[in-house]
Order: structure tokens, then sequence, then C-alpha cells
């Protein structure tokens, strides 16, 4: 069977079309330019203002043939050609000088440096043209007769498909400067899988369950694309990779894919950052007429699996080990607003850290305790602190108010009613005396009763026990709400004028 010669020649056409670049930092010769050649079926036009990137972009798009202004802002335009000439991409492109006016030593001079024309500008769109199209034909030419040429098609084929992977991959969890790192070497990403030592960034919406039970569908949809649109934005700015979204959780990898010696700085920082956004958060929940969220956080570091997880069918860049656990356990010990890190975490980070609170714990499927420490900011370059935490002031009740409680295992209640009273209570705390020894950190659902008629007025009270009491005759300690119900807002506000 003969090959059709139309479709030849369109094959052609498709593999040597002329590609232009023009390296000008005036807007209105870029679109001057861009008018001439917009017209014509067979020219691609590409424009660049910022010199200092011009060779990147030529490496990127492979031009036929290079238009450049000779003053530039950022480097001086002779200066632009010895790099095009001594860069091994566009070492023998054609290289067309751009001038506003005619001066024969400094067209020695471009073409002594290995210009191929030299054009005032802005010259007539035939000139124009006619200059792109000769120079092309030539460059094309020599690239059809060159086998060597051949092969890097071939190669650049295999290399935009691995491209491609990368981008949909990796395009909506990383900046564009990662991905283009990615690009630029890909020998350096493994998708098999390899072990490295990673910080792992768990965030939570503390109590935002209970908040979502009450209320419609698509206001919880709100809040939390109102929430993860912020603190992406925060994630990406500090080169974090978003693992996973879990509801209203999120897992973030620092360290994976690209490996940096601070990546645990970065990790806190970012942390930082996101809880001071916070404020900018509820603010647009307060406008909108949602209950506001508050945000814990937890990170650890520590050897991981990392790579292409699945099947054949379905897989997705992740990470999988302990360490991954044990920040999803360092997380559950926060309250809202609060950040949590390892040991691990604080060593590589430094002295720059400022610890507000030091905790030991026994984490939930851990052989040992482990020491935690509760941040207040990150000094050095980051230089972001929290606000200051100032302590509830509690009210003392002249009558004390009846509670039940479970403590929580994980998101799900235990079995074991206890029973307590509120003693203190403030609309952000409360210190309860009960029989029962309650353990630092551990998180509570209350329900609550009126201390005169013995109704009850919540089942859905949730806190977590920032502090236990020693040196009183009973068993004490106080909480900290995690999150409060309308109805008991609305009694505390009644009985005690809170606000």
């Amino acid at each position: 069977m003969q090959p059709n010669p139309r479709t030849a020649t369109a094959i052609k056409l498709t593999r040597h079309r002329i590609s232009v670049l023009l390296v000008d930092d005036q807007a209105m010769i870029g679109e001057a330019v861009r008018r001439m050649l917009a017209e014509e079926q067979d020219i691609d036009f590409h424009y660049c203002q910022d010199a200092t990137q011009a060779v990147k972009i030529a490496n990127r798009i492979s031009p036929t043939v290079i238009l450049q202004d000779l003053v530039m802002p950022e480097i001086e335009g002779l200066t632009l050609v010895r790099y095009f000439r001594a860069n091994p991409g566009t070492r023998d492109v054609p290289l067309i000088v751009l001038s506003s006016k005619e001066e024969a030593f400094t067209k020695a001079e471009a073409f002594a440096l290995g210009a191929n024309d030299y054009m005032v500008k802005l010259p007539d769109k035939l000139e124009v043209l006619a200059r792109i199209r000769y120079h092309s034909k030539g460059y094309i030419n020599l690239l059809e007769k060159n086998e060597a040429y051949n092969a890097l098609l071939e190669s650049q084929r295999k290399l935009e498909l691995h491209s491609q992977f990368i981008r949909k991959t990796f395009g909506r969890f990383l900046s564009d400067d990662i991905v283009e790192e990615i690009l630029g070497s890909p020998d350096g990403l493994k998708l098999g899988g390899e072990k490295r030592r990673l910080t792992v960034m768990m965030t939570d919406l503390r109590g935002f369950t209970a908040i979502g039970e009450r209320l419609p569908a698509e206001s919880v949809v709100k809040i939390i694309n109102s929430y993860l649109g912020t603190m992406t934005e925060i994630i990406l700015k500090y080169q974090g990779t978003i693992d996973e979204f879990i509801g209203d959780s999120i897992l973030v990898i620092f360290g994976a894919p690209i490996l940096r010696e601070d990546d645990a700085k970065r990790a806190v920082a970012c942390a930082v950052e996101m809880q001071i956004a916070m404020l900018f958060v509820n603010e647009r929940n307060r406008a909108s007429g949602y209950p506001e969220v508050a945000q814990g956080i937890g990170i650890n570091t520590g050897d991981l699996v990392v790579g292409n997880i699945g099947s054949e069918k379905r897989s997705k860049y992740g990470v999988v080990g302990r360490n991954v656990n044990l920040a999803s356990r360092i997380e559950s010990y926060t309250v809202g607003g609060q950040i949590l890190i390892s040991e691990s975490t604080l060593q590589d980070c430094g002295p720059i850290i400022k610890i507000n609170d030091l905790v030991e714990v026994m984490p939930k499927g851990f052989k040992d305790p482990i020491t935690i420490y509760d941040i207040g900011g990150i000094g050095g370059e980051y230089n972001l602190y929290l606000p200051q935490k100032e302590e509830s002031e509690l009210l003392e009740l002249r009558q004390p108010l009846p509670v039940c409680f479970t403590v929580l295992e994980g998101k799900h209640a235990g079995d074991t009613v206890l029973h307590g009273e509120l003693i203190r209570l403030s609309p952000e705390a409360a210190e309860i005396r009960s029989d029962f020894a309650a353990e630092r950190l551990a998180n509570l659902k209350l329900s609550l009763f009126d201390d005169e008629g013995g109704y009850e007025i919540t089942t859905e009270l949730y806190a977590k026990v920032s502090k236990t009491f020693s040196d009183t005759p009973h068993n004490m300690f106080r909480v900290i709400f995690t999150s409060v119900p309308a109805e008991a807002k609305a009694f505390f506000k009644y009985r005690y004028n809170f606000v």
C-alpha cells in the first residue's frame, strides 16, 4: 500500500514546524510580533519578557529561530547572544538580533559572537516573515540531515510522556517550581519506592465531626473547602507535598519527591503560618454565618517508604510506615490552635524552635512512651510565632454542674460512663471534680446537666484534659473545650453571661 503524500506532508510539517522565540522586555513589541505571525498556520510563536529566563525557555520549546532585543534591563543584549551560543540546546539555532537603530560596530560585534542576522525594529511584516522562514528552513534542513537529532526526537517524545505523567500525578499537589525541578532531573525521582527520612504533618479540625452533624451538607462542604483552600496555598508555599485530604484532615510530606536539608524546619514554619491563617478562615466563616473552627497540627520526622503505591490500575504517590501513624497520634493530642511535634522533628530543627511546653505520652500502638513538644513559633529566617496564649480565667460556680462523660478512643466513645461535676467554668475551659483520675491529653465526650432541674442540656460537649491536679483531696482536672454545641453556648450565656 502506497503512503498518502498528503499525510506524509502533514506529518513532516507537524514534526518540523517553525517555532519562533522572541526575547524582548517591551510587551508592545511582543504583541506586535505576535500579530504579525498570528495568521501563519505553520508558525508557533513564544514570547519571553525576562532575559534571565530566555535560555531555560528555549531549552524547553526548542525554537527554530530566536529573535532577541539588543538592550534588556536584566542583561546586556550581546551577553545574551553569548549565553545562547554557549548553551548546547541553542548553539546552532538561528539568532536574529533586534535593535532600535543601525550601528555598524554593534552589528559587527553581534555577528562575531554568532548572531545570524540583524534587524532594526520594528521591521515590516513581510521582512520579518521572510527572514524567519529563511533561517528556519536552513536550520530544519540541517536537523533533518542530522541522525543525532532524530535520536533526540525520540528521546524528547519519551521524556514528554514521562513529564505528562509527573504533571498529572503532582500538578495538583506541588508548586510549579517543584514540578519544574522534577522535570529538569527525572532520574532523581524513583517511583518504585524507596526509604528515606521525611517529615510528616497531620492536621485536623478539632470537633468538626460534631459541627458537621448539625449543619446542612452544602454548608459543611463550603467550610471544608474554604479551610482546605487556604491551607493548600500555605503548604505549597513551603514546598510541602499534599499526600491526601481525609475529610477535614490533611496529610502533608516534606522531603518527597524533593529531599532538602531544611524539611523539618519548613514543616514547622508551615504549621505556624497555617495556625495564624485560621484567623482569616474564621473571619470568612463568621461573615457567611458559619461556626468558627480550630485546627490541631501534629508533626513527626523519621524513616518512611515513599513512592508510587497501589496497583497497575490505580496508584498514587504516597508514604507508608509507623512514622506516619505516629504523626497522626501526635496530632490527636492537640487542641485547637496547637502544634505538637516529636523529639526527632525538634532535633532536626535545632535551637530556633520556641517550646511552650512538653509532655510524655504513650501513643496507642507504640511500646515506649515519647516526649512531644508544644510549639510557640520558629525563629531564624522564618521568624513566625503564634499569638501568646493566656489561660482562661475560670468562674467559681456556686452550684456545681453535674456531668457524665466517656473517654474517647480515637473518634469513638468508650463504653464506660463516668460521673463528675463542673466546679469552675469559662467559655473555653472548665475544671472537673470526679472519682475518675483522668490522664492529661485524654479526649472526653461530656453530657451536661442543669444544676437546678437536673435536665439534660447537651450530650455533645467535647473536651481535652489539659492539666491534672495532684494537690487536692479529690481527683481534679482541667479541660479545654474542643467543640461546644449551640445549646451549651446558649445555656452558658443565659446562666453565666458568657459571650
